[in-house]
């Protein structure tokens, strides 16, 4: 230590490129807004600055550095805080937030996703100019900011309400996706897909997300410190008092977290209610396997792991089931292993009527199809009676892509039959896709045209009245795995005159599935015109798509439906 400073020097192995000749170093401080620019680049790039400043966040292990700010240079356009690199994170113990410091380094740029970058300073020298900690300056916001750029690396506080938007991350990253202004919506749900107006909307998704991070760069962490323990998370749910440090990632803005917000407990729905006096529900199992039937053949294919996860996945699905108290439920997702007593659906049924239920399923005898993974439809014998054949189509896409449809007619009492029809379209996986059924970069992923195909053929089977039971009254529902405004599901609604049922009930905003921090309706209800007449009310249940994993059947409690699926079940009412 000399003049009451320590001088600490730091060897540093850049990172990044440096040129053979960077310019002799100026003995000068400047303002860290010099360094900033008004760019997205620094135009002092490759040169030897020395730069003073208080350390506003230490991040040496996550992301091998620390963050310094200054007092303002007086220009609004630039930012006045600076990422500090440090080799290794070798940084003397001493330096901590709050502290004033000189950082003599190398500016250079980082890559930060796309076409952005952090401007980063790295270090070669690190003098702590005071031991005591000062208070770590900080912004506050009171709305969203037009430009991020300007705050680069500062230390802001969110006077502001934050939505949660998604939690798929926060496992792997520790991270928590949330946005300015409500709920983040799939385009292609609101709008055509490749349309302006979908680009819009993609833009101002963009411009409104802002992703919470754990100051860390570590996959899979133990523990994410700014959540509590056993705190449950729900996408819609409100976080106030949002701080920590702006940085440029993954082509998007995000904050290093300095403290953890505060997370409004989550609001679970009730069941819903709907009018009428036939209940028609719709639920994507998520891969209901049960290995050999016999408590045996773990880990499955496609589901539980252990018999042990069998039984709590059980528990939740018979919960959501009973809690929605449908007549009929078309069923997606089940494993496609028979109609024995072993079977998924045998023993999903079985399940159902240990307090004394009187479901029953309908036996297609095979299948339907020769998937992995198959449709399925349930109903309560003292409610309805099926009335002559189920029909399936195993034709074209269906099978081989597509899962094949089941189709089955109904009556309630004396009256007329109705035709419930369960579907699963194919999923927007690209594997083995080419030609129009690769990703078109319009939003609506891969296996559109396929989806749009599955969908004409659908509808000219059912004209051909493969029930035989004459009835018009029809109702086909299921995973369509398209959002409502992609080719499928509006074909099939401006094109062959199905009717959304949740439009023809007046349901604003409906959606069933929360992806990457985006929320929309994969599962749909569509009804023919005459059959539309007699909806009372449509409803979707909000137990899945908005918990976060770690609520399911695996992790969570087994005793609650939330996260029995990750998809949303729907439910209708019907005057019949």
């Amino acid at each position: 230590m000399t003049s009451s400073r320590s001088l600490l020097t730091l060897a540093l192995l850049a990172s990044l490129s440096l040129p053979a000749c960077a310019a002799a170093p100026k003995e000068r401080v400047i303002p860290i807004g010099q360094v900033q620019g008004e760019g997205t680049r620094s135009p002092l790039e490759d040169q030897t600055v020395i730069v003073q400043g208080i350390v506003t966040g230490v991040f040496l292990e996550g992301l091998g550095g620390f963050f310094v700010q200054n007092s303002d240079d007086g220009n609004a356009k630039t930012s006045d805080a600076l990422f500090v690199a440090v080799e290794g994170g070798a940084v003397p113990p001493s330096v901590a937030v709050g502290q004033s410091v000189r950082i003599r380094g190398i500016v250079g740029e980082r890559k930060a996703g796309g076409s952005d970058s952090l401007t980063a300073l790295h270090a070669a020298r690190i003098e702590v100019l005071s031991i005591r900690a000062n208070a770590a300056p900080i912004t506050v916001l009171t709305a969203q900011p037009a430009d991020w750029e300007a705050l680069e690396g500062m230390h802001v506080r969110i006077d502001a309400p934050l939505t949660l938007t998604g939690t798929d991350t926060l496992e792997r990253f520790g991270e928590l996706a949330t946005s300015f202004g409500g709920r983040l919506w799939q385009p292609s749900e609101l709008a055509t897909p490749g349309s302006a107006e979908a680009k819009r909307l993609a833009a101002d998704n963009a411009r409104r997300k802002l992703v919470l991070d754990d100051g860390s760069a570590k996959r899979d962490p133990a523990a994410v410190w700014y959540v509590k323990d056993g705190q449950p998370l729900r996408t819609g749910t409100v976080l106030t008092g949002v701080q920590g440090i702006v940085e440029p990632r993954l082509g998007g803005w995000r904050l290093q977290l300095t403290a953890a917000p505060a997370i409004a407990a989550p609001e679970r729905p009730a069941a819903p209610q709907v009018a009428g006096n036939v209940r028609v529900a719709a639920f994507n199992l998520e891969n209901l396997f049960n290995g050999d039937g016999k408590g045996g053949g773990f880990p499955t294919e496609r589901g539980a792991k252990t018999p042990g996860q069998l039984t709590a996945q059980l528990a939740k699905l018979t919960a959501t089931i009973r809690g929605l108290n449908p007549d009929i439920a078309a069923l997606m997702e089940l494993e496609n292993d028979g109609y024995g007593a072993d079977s998924s659906l045998a023993q999903l049924v079985a399940a159902l009527n240990t307090e004394g239920g009187t479901w029953r399923f309908v036996d297609a005898k095979q299948g339907p199809g020769p998937d992995t993974i198959r449709v399925g439809i349930i109903y309560r014998s003292d409610k309805v009676k099926p009335t002559g054949k189920p029909a399936t189509l195993q034709e074209g896409p269906f099978g081989e892509r597509s899962r094949s449809p089941l189709a089955q007619a109904f009556v309630r009492g004396t009256g007329k039959p109705f035709v419930v029809v369960a579907n699963h379209l194919k999923s927007k996986g690209c594997s083995e896709a080419t030609g129009l059924d690769a990703d078109q970069k319009d939003g609506a992923g891969c296996w559109n045209a396929l989806r749009l195909d599955s969908a004409q053929r659908l509808d000219a089977w059912l004209k051909t009245d493969p029930t035989r039971t004459r009835s018009d009254r029809i109702v086909m529902l299921g995973d369509f795995n398209a959002y409502a405004m992609e080719a499928p599901v509006r074909w099939l609604r401006d094109d062959a005159g199905w009717v959304d049922a949740f439009k023809q009930a007046r349901i604003e905003q409906p959606y069933s599935y929360v992806y990457s921090g985006l929320t929309g309706r994969l599962d749909h209800a569509l009804l023919s015109p005459s059959l539309a007449k007699q909806l009372r009310g449509a409803a979707e249940w909000h137990i899945n798509a908005d918990e976060q994993d770690a609520q399911g059947y695996a992790d969570g409690d087994p005793t609650v439906p939330f996260r029995s699926s990750d998809h949303d079940p729907l439910l209708l009412g019907l005057d019949l």
